[in-house]
C-alpha cells in the first residue's frame, strides 16, 4: 500500500464527463489499497471567465478580491470530484486551501507556501476516504484566501506531498511522459522512463513546457519522486527523482550520456559595441537591465586589441524593446559605440547528468551542428548542460541532427 498525490489540470476536469473518467482512475487505485489525495486544478476556461468578469468592472480590482473571486474555480472542481467518487462507491470528502489548511504568505496572486498542516487530510485518508484538495489556493496567517500564480497546482501538490510523505507525486497532463525532445520536431523523439530533478529542471528552464519549474524545484528540495502521467492513456509515465537507477541487473552501459534536447525560439540578443574596458564596465550595463526587473540569460564579452569590448547578452522576446531603448542610454551615459540586436534567433541545450564523467560532449555537440552549416553565435555551460544561440530558422533542424548524433532517435518499426 502506498500514499499517492495526483494532480489533474484544468482539461483534464474540463467537463462533468472528464471529471468522471479521473474519478475512475482515481478509484482504481483506491481499490488497489492506496491512499489517495487528489489535487485539482479548476475547469478549463474558468478562470479567464472569471478573470473578464473582473475585467467588466474595474481594470485594477484589488488584488485580494481578485484571490476570493478565481479561488472558486477549483472549489467548483473539487466539489463535483467529490461527488463523482461518491457516487461510484469511492468515499471522497473535498477541502479548500483554507480548510486543509495550506498556510502562505500574503503576497496575492504569487502566494508561497510557508507551512502545510496535513492533520486533517491523514485523518480523512485513515477513515479510507479519497481526499480532494484545491490546487493553487492558500490562506495567509490573517485568513485572507491566497493564489499561488502560475503553476500553481503544481507546486500545491508536490508541497502536500512532501507534507505527508508521499511514496510518490503523480502529475496527470496531455503527454504520457517526458520525452527526449518534442516529438512535434523530432518523430523519433522517446518518451524517457527516468530523469533526474537536475536535468528536469534544466530542461524545464530552457524551454520544456511539461512541468512548471517552481514545482520541480519544489520537489527536489523535498525529494518527492514526481511521475508524469497521461490523464487518460495507461502507461508508465516517466519518473523524476533523485537520481537515476543504479540497480546493479541494469546495464549502465545503455544509459545515454545526454537525456534530452531543449529549445525556445523566444530569445533575443542585444550587443553594445566599443565598450570602454574597465573594472565595474559589466554592472553599468547590466545594473539597469536588471533594475527593469528584466531576466538576463547568456552574457558573452570580447576584449579587442583597443582596450574596447564588444558585450552581448540575451533577453526573453517581450523585453527586448525595453532592453534595447534602456542599453542606448547605457551607450551614450558610458561613452560607448553602436548598440545592436535581434529577434531572430533561439537557443537549443543539451541536458544529461552523463556529462560529468564523459569528457568530449561540447566537441560533438559543435561537430553535429558544423555539419549542418549552422552557425553558433553563443555557447555557455554547466556541469550538465551545454546551451548555443544559433538563428531561429535553423533552430528544428538543430534539435534533429542533435537528436541524432547523441543516439537518441527510437529505432523504427
Amino acid at each position: 500500500m502506498a500514499l499517492i498525490v495526483q494532480k489533474f489540470g484544468g482539461t483534464s476536469v474540463g467537463s462533468p464527463e472528464r471529471i468522471e473518467q479521473v474519478a475512475q482512475k482515481v478509484a482504481k487505485f483506491h481499490a488497489a489499497g492506496d491512499d489517495i489525495v487528489v489535487v485539482v486544478s479548476a475547469m478549463s476556461g474558468e478562470t479567464n471567465r472569471l478573470l473578464a468578469l473582473a475585467k467588466e468592472l474595474s481594470n485594477k480590482p484589488s488584488l485580494r478580491e481578485m484571490d476570493v473571486m478565481i479561488a472558486t474555480g477549483e472549489q467548483v472542481t473539487i466539489a463535483l470530484l467529490a461527488i463523482a467518487l461518491n457516487k461510484i462507491g469511492v468515499p471522497a470528502v473535498s477541502f479548500t486551501g483554507a480548510q486543509v489548511p495550506i498556510v502562505t504568505d500574503s503576497e496575492h496572486g504569487k502566494a508561497r507556501i510557508l507551512t502545510i498542516d496535513e492533520a486533517k487530510v491523514q485523518a480523512q485518508l485513515q477513515a479510507g476516504k479519497v481526499v480532494v484538495v484545491a490546487g493553487f489556493q492558500g490562506v495567509d496567517e490573517q485568513g485572507n484566501i491566497t493564489t499561488l500564480g502560475r503553476g500553481g497546482s503544481d507546486t500545491t501538490a508536490v508541497a502536500l506531498a512532501a507534507a505527508l510523505k508521499a511514496d510518490e507525486c503523480h502529475i496527470y497532463t496531455d503527454v504520457d511522459g517526458v520525452y527526449t525532445t518534442d516529438p512535434r520536431v523530432v518523430s523519433r523523439a522517446q518518451r524517457l522512463d527516468r530523469i533526474t530533478f537536475e536535468e528536469m529542471l534544466e530542461m524545464a528552464s530552457l524551454g520544456s513546457k511539461i512541468l512548471q519549474l517552481r514545482s520541480v524545484e519544489f520537489a527536489g528540495k523535498y525529494n518527492v519522486p514526481l511521475r508524469v502521467l497521461h490523464s487518460f492513456k495507461e502507461g508508465p509515465g516517466t519518473l523524476i527523482s533523485t537520481e537515476i537507477s543504479t540497480d546493479k541487473n541494469e546495464d549502465s552501459m545503455e544509459q545515454p550520456i545526454i537525456s534530452g534536447i531543449a529549445f525556445n525560439r523566444d530569445e533575443a540578443k542585444l550587443t553594445i559595441r566599443g565598450v570602454p574596458d574597465t573594472p565595474g564596465v559589466a554592472f553599468k550595463i547590466l545594473g539597469p537591465i536588471s533594475a527593469a526587473n528584466i531576466d538576463i540569460d547568456m552574457i558573452v564579452q570580447n576584449v579587442a586589441q583597443d582596450n574596447t569590448t564588444d558585450f552581448t547578452f540575451t533577453v526573453g522576446n517581450l523585453d527586448y524593446d525595453k532592453a534595447f531603448e534602456i542599453l542606448q542610454a547605457t551607450a551614450q551615459e558610458i561613452g560607448a559605440g553602436q548598440v545592436a540586436g535581434t529577434t531572430s534567433i533561439a537557443k537549443v541545450s543539451i541536458v544529461g547528468v552523463g556529462m560529468r564523467s564523459h569528457p568530449g560532449v561540447a566537441s560533438s555537440m559543435f561537430e553535429a551542428l558544423a555539419k549542418e552549416n549552422i552557425n553558433l553565435q553563443m555557447i555557455s555551460t554547466s556541469e550538465i548542460k551545454i546551451s548555443v544561440v544559433i538563428d531561429e530558422k535553423y533552430v528544428e533542424l538543430a534539435v534533429r541532427a542533435l537528436h541524432t548524433a547523441f543516439g537518441l532517435d527510437a529505432e523504427q518499426n
